[in-house]
């Protein structure tokens, strides 16, 4: 099978591993902008080979595999691939983290091809039932759910660090911009009315909007850190605040942020516009609060709410940590395993 994908990143690495053990893959990866997590491993244990993404259609036409898999991402590297596998007569299936087209020049110019590829793809791979509703009601056909994980055990170990800022804490992990909803989220701080010494908003990462945040009361901004600093942030706080917004470019297809601390047993505040809520993970009064994407005035409520009652952040807490269980590797895989165990039957049928 021939995966093509832009990165490994370090999240992606073991499951790619498993999936290249189990259904003999070989990955393309062709680099390009990353508007999640880390840049790609150097030297990814499992089969691969770096290309451009011109290379890619020549590849999956070359009829040394028995199906090909593309996620959305790039310029051309979709078209490419889908193109070359029906040169090649292998199926294709389409790795999917869409659930709304992005409304830029470069989206609308390549609307048309794409919903081709949900309709005539042999088979569709999505993040989860937000992604898969979206990809049906385009004509895709054949989907199945991958759901989006984390090394659960990693995430899960107890902290050796207490990095609790103030009695309430609440953290937020990820790009310090705009569209992660960075903005909203200060001022829903504000309007909150949480100080210190009581009460801290702690801001994990790095971002064009770093220094703004410095600027505001019981704010403290502490810049990226490795991964087992960030498990010691979730484990001190009191709630994990996950604000993004939709954009013209951009919506958050998951947030792992999410699986992430509630491996720790912390309550998520999450938008709508955040794929973990949209896709289930992240459930309204089961495991954390959801409120309108750019609505401070809600989030600042939610905050509030949160710092006012203990007892509703343990109970939120302890079904955070019950329901993130299920979303190992291990289903992802099973998930993508099934997609291409399908197109394989439907192949030999014809």
């Amino acid at each position: 099978m021939l995966f093509v994908t832009n990165h490994a990143p370090p999240e992606r690495v073991e499951p790619f591993r498993r999936l290249a053990e189990r259904e003999q893959v070989e990955y393309a990866l062709f680099g390009g902008k990353l508007r999640h997590g880390a840049a790609g491993a150097e030297a990814p244990p499992f089969p691969h080979r770096l290309v451009r993404e011109r290379d890619v259609h020549a590849l999956a036409a070359s009829g040394r595999f028995r199906a090909v898999i593309c996620g959305t991402v790039g310029r051309v590297a979709l078209p490419a691939a889908y193109a070359g596998a029906r040169r090649a007569g292998a199926p294709f299936v389409l790795w999917s983290a869409l659930w709304s087209h992005p409304r830029t020049v470069a989206g609308g110019a390549g609307w048309a091809p794409l919903r081709r590829i949900y309709r005539h793809a042999d088979a569709v791979v999505t993040y989860g039932p937000h992604v898969s509703a979206y990809a049906r009601a385009r004509g895709a056909r054949n989907v199945h759910e991958a759901p989006q994980a984390v090394d659960n055990e990693f995430w899960a170990r107890a902290a050796d660090a207490d990095e609790r800022r103030a009695p309430f804490t609440a953290l937020f992990c990820g790009r310090v911009e705009r569209e992660k909803g960075a903005r909203v989220l200060l001022e829903a701080w504000d309007a909150a009315g949480l100080d210190a010494p009581g009460a801290a908003l702690v801001l994990v990462g790095d971002g064009p909007d770093r220094a703004r945040a410095a600027t505001h009361r019981a704010v403290q901004v502490v810049g990226r850190r490795s991964p087992e600093e960030v498990r010691n942030f979730y484990a001190a706080a009191d709630v994990v605040v996950i604000p993004s917004i939709a954009t013209a470019s951009f919506r958050e297809p998951w947030g792992l942020v999410a699986n992430e601390a509630m491996n720790q047993g912390r309550p998520i505040i999450a938008t709508d516009a955040v794929g973990a809520a949209a896709g289930g993970l992240v459930r309204h009064e089961r495991n954390g609060l959801v409120v309108p994407a750019g609505d401070a005035d809600a989030l600042a409520g939610a905050l509030r709410r949160l710092h006012d009652d203990p007892e509703l952040r343990s109970r939120l807490g302890a079904a955070a940590r019950a329901d993130v269980a299920p979303y190992t590797f291990a289903a992802w895989v099973d998930g993508v395993a099934a997609a291409l165990h399908s197109v394989a039957r439907s192949a030999r049928e014809d």
